[in-house]
């Protein structure tokens, strides 16, 4: 099953620039493994240990899910990597 995965600015510097990618999986763990293989860095950004890093929250078609990398995907979804911001 196909997604659209918007890829934030922070890390377009692995896709050579490119906002949003395409890719298949049947959960966000998936999804990840599937940028890493494309982009290499990418999952290291995302991912530690198993888990999503602290700093990342994950939307998927437009709502924010608490279950990380074992999210499951049903359908085609639009989902976005959301590094938190910090500013003072």
């Amino acid at each position: 099953m196909q997604h659209v995965v918007w890829i934030p600015a922070l890390y377009r510097d692995l896709t050579g620039g490119t906002e949003t990618i395409t890719v298949e999986g049947e959960t966000v763990g998936g999804l990840i493994s599937q940028l890493e293989t494309r982009f290499p860095g990418f999952a290291a950004r995302l991912a530690d240990n198993g888990k999503l890093r602290a700093n990342i929250a994950v939307a998927i078609n437009g709502e924010i899910t608490h279950k990380g990398l074992r999210q499951r995907l049903t359908a085609p979804s639009e989902v976005h990597f959301i590094p938190a911001l910090s500013g003072g």
